[in-house]
Parts: C-alpha cells; structure tokens; sequence
C-alpha cells in the first residue's frame, strides 16, 4: 500500500499548479477530427499523417489533456476524393461535432471541404497547394501549411530552368493546381529564353502512349510530370517504352520511395523531384522522426504535427476550445514574437505561465497571411539514384 506523505502531497499539488491547463482534466472531451487520403492517390500518407496527430493528442491527454478536458481524435478517410471527402466532413461536423478539421491533403478535396467547415464555423487546417483555396471566401476559418502554387510553380520553372532545360512539356490531369502551376512555371522560363507546353490527359486511362507521343512529337528536353502516383506510375511506363532520352522533373508526393520501389529501375532512373522541405534540423522535426520511426518523414506529416500543435495550443491561449476560439486565436501562437516553441506541451506550459509563445515547428516557421497562407518555406531537390531518392540540396 503507497503512503502519501504531506510532504509528497504538497509536491503533487504544486505540480498541478504550474501546469493548470495540462492538469485536472474534467468535463465533457474535446472532439478534433483529422480527414486525410487513408486510400487513393495520397494513401501512402494519410495514414502516417492521422497516427501523427493521434500521438500528439495522446501526449497531451497523458498529463490532463487542454482547458482541464482530455481530446478525443475521429480520423476520417477521404479517399482522396471530393465527394467522398465531402461526406466524411459532413460526419465529423454534424455527427462528432470537432471544432477542427486537419490535415486535407488533395486540393479538390479542401475546394470541396472547405465551405462546409466555414458555415458550420469548424475551423479547417490543410496541406493542398492550389492557389485558389485560400482566394475562396473562408473569412479567416482555414489556415495551409503548404506553400500555394504561386510559389510551387515559381521554384519548377526556376529549377527546370537550372536544369539547361530549353523546351519544356508539362502533363498533367486536370486539378485545381494545374492552371496555376503552369502559370507560375512560365515567367522563369521565357526569361531564361525557354518555352513550355501543356497537355491534360486523362488520370483514369489504363495507357497514356498516345499522350506520349503527342508529347514526343514536341521533342521538349525536359517533362514535368503534374499528377499524382497512379498516373504518373502510368505516364513513366509509357515515356520509357517510347524511348525519350530527356530530363524527368516531378513531384516528390508523386514520385515517391514506394513508386520507385514498385518500378523497374530504368524507369526511375535519373527523376529529379521538388518538394517543400521539413524543417531539419529543428526540435520539431526530431519530434516527429520519433513519432513515425522514420529519420526521413514527408513534408505532409511534418505539417499536420504543425497543425495539431498550432489548434490545441490556441484553444488553450484563446481559453475557448470551440472551432471559433481556434479561428480567433491560431496566429496569437504562431506569430508576433514571444518565448520560441516548437511542440505543445512546452506551449502549454509557457501559456499557463501567462507567456506570450511563438511557434515554429516541424515544417518551419508557421508565419501565415491575412488569407491562411505561410509566407515561406524551404525546398527539398532530390534525383533517383539506383533505385533510392537521393538529396541534392535543401534550399
């Protein structure tokens, strides 16, 4: 039988002063709800990206939880598809009733999701690219942690440019990013004196040669591959059968370690990929690395920690764990100055202590616009490498 004595009770009681709002959890749960692709095209990470916050939240849960309640996760499968999409938002906000929703990951979903949350005033977390998500009338109930397709589109045109490209051709499905991803490629380009071309083709076809072919007949001596990794999987076939000699310039969620694995080598060999970088290095990301058990975690994992991080602690700032105490609260904790932090728990702490905290994380500083977007991050180039994806720079 343990015996407290008053000694080790003034001890205990101290301790759950100098952490009241990781304390004494009481009162009804607060319901979070994480809606990632656990299938389709962006299955190989929504499931690593829904464990990451479930662990988050089962950090913080383990000393009491946020506003003295504990926070119970609903993760949801998109399927990365917006009417699908659409169905499991519709759940988390009318049946599990979250004040938040993270970790959206294809634009077409978010574009879909997103007036749903902000009707029902359920602040909307996301990790889509296109540029016309956050041009969407969401009056400040969305924040991204990805940097939009006006920058994306910007560092492939910069870098097929460093590349010695001249002729580019750009193949893509068409998604809520391709028009503006062409448009971003485009300056860098017919400055450096290039040119490129787009073609759309259609992501459900069993073949794309003929699209090849069209694409061939160009004779560019740079592709970028827009889509996503079920037809690009299918694109890469295709280009190698038909003998093109030229550079491969794609995105590094598409061209991913698992579809180069699923590869012949020759047909991966020498792609070189964009994506924007993690924050390595950072306190944030070693927290994740732990997390996933992965010394190389993606960039959308990365983010969603970011995000679960930036909603708990405003609600706890904000003392208001309600999806509006998010939207009225998420920037007092990620900018403006203040005691540097870069995992929750420490933010709980310091905001208990009555600090005002400054939040950079996992994917880097989590600086946002007056439209939800950040303001900056690095890239991450890579090339394949016999069979493995091979750091060139961060930059």
């Amino acid at each position: 039988m343990t015996i407290m004595t008053r000694r080790t009770a003034l001890i205990a009681s101290a301790s759950l002063l100098a952490m009241p709002s990781l304390a004494r959890a009481q009162g009804a749960p607060i319901h979070l709800g994480t809606l990632t692709p656990l299938t389709g095209a962006g299955g190989p990470y929504g499931p690593v990206m829904a464990n990451c916050v479930k662990s988050v939240i089962t950090e913080v849960n383990g000393v009491g939880g946020v506003l003295g309640r504990q926070v119970q996760l609903t993760s949801e499968d998109d399927q990365t598809n917006p009417e699908a999409g659409l169905r499991a938002a519709r759940k988390l906000i009318d049946i599990d009733r979250v004040a938040a929703i993270m970790g959206t990951w294809a634009s077409s979903v978010t574009t879909a999701v997103a007036p749903l949350c902000w009707e029902n005033k359920t602040f909307l977390t996301t990790v889509s690219g296109a540029d016309s998500i956050t041009a969407l009338p969401h009056n400040g109930w969305l924040i991204r942690t990805q940097p939009n397709t006006t920058l994306q589109g910007r560092k492939f045109g910069e870098y097929a440019v460093e590349l010695g490209g001249k002729k580019m051709f750009f193949m893509a499905p068409q998604t809520p990013f391709t028009q503006s991803q062409l448009a971003n490629m485009k300056p860098p380009i017919e400055a450096a004196g290039g040119s490129i071309e787009l073609l759309i083709y259609d992501a459900a076809k069993p073949s794309l040669r003929t699209e090849v072919d069209q694409a061939m007949r160009a004779r560019p001596d740079i592709i970028i591959l827009g889509g996503y990794t079920p037809d690009t999987t299918v694109l890469l076939r295709d280009i190698f059968r038909a003998g093109y000699r030229g550079k491969l310039l794609a995105y590094a969620y598409s061209v991913n370690q698992q579809m180069i694995g699923s590869l012949p080598h020759d047909v991966t060999e020498g792609i070189y990929t964009l994506a924007p970088s993690p924050a390595q290095g950072s306190g944030g990301f070693d927290r994740v690395k732990r997390i996933v058990g992965n010394d190389n975690p993606d960039p959308y994992t990365c983010q969603i920690y970011d995000q679960v991080n930036l909603v708990l602690m405003a609600m706890a700032v904000g003392n208001d764990a309600t999806g509006q105490g998010i939207h009225d609260n998420i920037r007092r904790v990620s900018q403006g100055g203040g005691d540097k932090v870069d995992n929750v728990m420490d933010g709980l702490r310091a905001i208990a202590a009555g600090k005002k905290v400054d939040y950079d994380g996992a994917s880097g500083p989590c600086d946002f616009t007056d439209a939800g977007d950040i303001t900056d991050c690095k890239f991450r180039y890579d090339q394949v490498r016999g069979g493995q994806q091979t750091l060139i720079r961060i930059a």
